[in-house]
């Protein structure tokens, strides 16, 4: 499985405020880049798609983020680990 160039239709830029997994992006590990796509399958390469991150600080970063978004559902709040 290799990169078609596909992706580049479904780039996704960096979101102003909070992180790319918590606004929906998902990144695909072959094609190298972060998209704005539903599916759970890289729509490029097939390469199944990454929907949280690898980074232990990452991860509780997002963890606390969902957690204030259950909370405080109307708004979105930065959140600094």
């Amino acid at each position: 499985m290799t990169c078609k160039g596909i992706c580049g239709r479904h780039k996704a830029q960096k979101p102003v405020g909070s992180g790319r997994y918590a606004s929906g992006q998902r990144r695909c590990q072959i094609c190298e880049i972060f998209i704005n796509w539903e599916g759970l399958w890289c729509p490029c390469c097939g390469y199944r798609l990454r929907t949280k991150p690898r980074n232990l600080k990452y991860k509780a970063r997002l963890r606390a983020r969902k957690k204030l978004q259950e909370v405080y559902p109307e708004k979105p709040i930065p959140v600094q680990v």
